[in-house]
């Protein structure tokens, strides 16, 4: 049976990646969490100073992309995401990290490198991959598309949750402003912006549970290679 692509786009803390790894498991597919990528680059240049909080040394960036390799590694069945030969998945999971993301992946030649490293990576099908524009700009012809969303102020408490429980808690204010502030970069930006497929399924999790969402998820993915 040919294994097909499953693209999955959404808004920020919306449960994309847990949903995708979900189905990747149970279809035997390769999982790519997009994503953890812009966030490895958005760390590199953190700790290499072309980042603060208020610009971003593009020209430096430019040129150390080529110094940027990222790839991905399971440890006791997690995939963690591994930068220039480092483990640094819980490094790239902070708020600080995660609002970098936001920013470097509006700029068109990150985009493009990564875009073509996710295009290699699932070239034979097989995969799940979720991030902001795998089904109109990565996959556009993904056999399943699906975009996710909630509202903000769920997934804030989403993301709330989950920081208190690494304990990195912040007010959750301060929460609610980064993902309506990244809600506004994602699709707003000029380089593929984020936005749903005209072909896409839409599914709103604001008020499902996990096992909720994967079940309609399954039913998708079940109908489509039937």
């Amino acid at each position: 049976m040919k294994k097909i692509v499953v693209a999955i786009d959404g808004f920020s803390s919306c449960g994309k990646s847990t949903m995708a790894k979900a189905l990747a498991k149970y279809a035997g597919y390769t999982y790519v969490d997009t994503g953890a990528m812009y966030r490895a680059v958005a760390l590199y240049a953190i700790d290499h100073n072309l980042i603060d909080a208020d610009n971003i040394d593009e020209i430096g960036l430019n040129k150390a992309l080529n110094d940027i390799k990222i790839s991905f590694i399971t440890v006791d069945s997690v995939q963690h995401t591994v930068l220039n030969g480092v483990d640094v998945e819980s490094r790239i999971r902070t708020l600080e990290v995660a609002n970098g993301a936001s920013r470097v992946s509006a700029i068109g030649f990150v985009r493009r490198a990564l875009v073509a490293l996710q295009q290699e990576m699932g070239k034979e099908g097989g995969v799940v991959m979720d991030g902001r524009d795998i089904a109109t700009v990565v996959f556009p012809n993904a056999e399943l598309k699906v975009f996710v969303t909630a509202t903000a102020e769920v997934r804030a408490q989403r993301r709330y949750d989950e920081l208190k429980a690494k304990g990195e808690e912040q007010p959750y204010a301060d929460v609610l402003a980064n993902v309506q502030e990244r809600d506004y970069r994602d699709t707003h930006r000029a380089e593929s912006p984020l936005r749903q497929a005209d072909d896409a399924r839409l599914l709103d999790n604001s008020n499902m549970t996990r096992e909720e969402q994967f079940e309609l998820l399954k039913s998708w993915f079940e109908e489509t290679i039937a």
